[in-house]
């Protein structure tokens, strides 16, 4: 990683962490279990990333998008920086998932963590198609509507307006920020690969091919789990959420049978 992006990384990190602390203090709806507080703190975290991220990636592709399929270009300096900003925050939340979960519950966040460093460090590198390493970041724009979405089931307010708009939100974003993305991205790494370093094709093919098939799984969860679907716990799908994954890997649950126990 270039120096000025190791430094940004390091900052947003640090940032990152100090916000996991610093939300410890913050009022949280009437959750008696920890673990539903502490997840209603590392999602508002989340969320504080997906909209730096989502609106620094629609600023940068308003202003250089015709630098994405132009790989002799170099890219302005802004760009490590806001990839750099990503890469320090899943350093943070992965060291609040090793502290805070059982390693059986949030193995695949860590996986997922540690794939989204591996791309965007690489990507980071010098030499390497930093450009074309934004695009993933405007997943970040469904993501925020997801985490917004997961914090009101987690109140108890999925009859309301709010979380119905939310959900109609989570449904077009989806479309038009992440599968939309996926596919372009993936042709690009097909139709250009010469350009690309072979780890890079290698890495960068790994990661998309997981993101695509969990973000059509998202799609059909969505749309059996939403304001149009019978009302399922509020709580209990809130949980599965966030079990099942967040930011990119970010999913509703399937409806839950409201007798069934849940478990720790």
């Amino acid at each position: 990683m270039a120096p000025a992006g190791f430094t940004v990384a390091a900052v947003s990190f640090a940032l990152f962490r100090g916000l996991h602390r610093g939300l410890e203090l913050a009022p949280t709806p009437r959750l008696a279990d920890p673990q539903d507080r502490w997840m209603w703190r590392n999602i508002c975290a989340s969320l504080v990333h997906s909209l730096l991220s989502g609106a620094g990636a629609l600023l940068w592709m308003s202003q250089y998008s015709h630098l994405v399929t132009d790989f002799s270009h170099s890219c302005p300096p802004r760009t490590a920086a806001l990839v750099s900003l990503s890469i320090g925050y899943f350093l943070a939340d992965g060291v609040d998932l090793l502290w805070n979960q059982p390693l059986g519950r949030s193995w695949h966040l860590l996986c997922h963590h540690a794939l989204a460093v591996g791309c965007l460090g690489l990507a980071v590198l010098p030499g390497s198609c930093l450009s074309i390493s934004v695009v993933p970041l405007l997943l970040e724009v469904n993501s925020a509507c997801l985490h917004f979405r997961t914090l009101l089931l987690l109140a108890g307010l999925r009859s309301a307006l709010l979380c119905r708009l939310a959900s109609w939100a989570t449904l077009a974003t989806l479309l038009v920020f992440r599968l939309l993305p996926l596919g372009w991205m993936s042709l690009q790494l097909l139709w250009h690969h010469p350009h690309f370093p072979l780890s890079f094709n290698v890495l960068w093919g790994v990661g998309l091919l997981s993101i695509t098939i969990m973000s059509v799984k998202l799609l059909t969860d969505l749309v059996g789990s939403g304001p149009w679907a019978p009302a399922s716990p509020t709580k209990k799908e809130a949980r599965s959420t966030w079990e099942r994954g967040r930011d990119d890997y970010a999913r509703p649950s399937h409806r839950e049978d409201a007798s069934s126990k849940r478990q720790d």
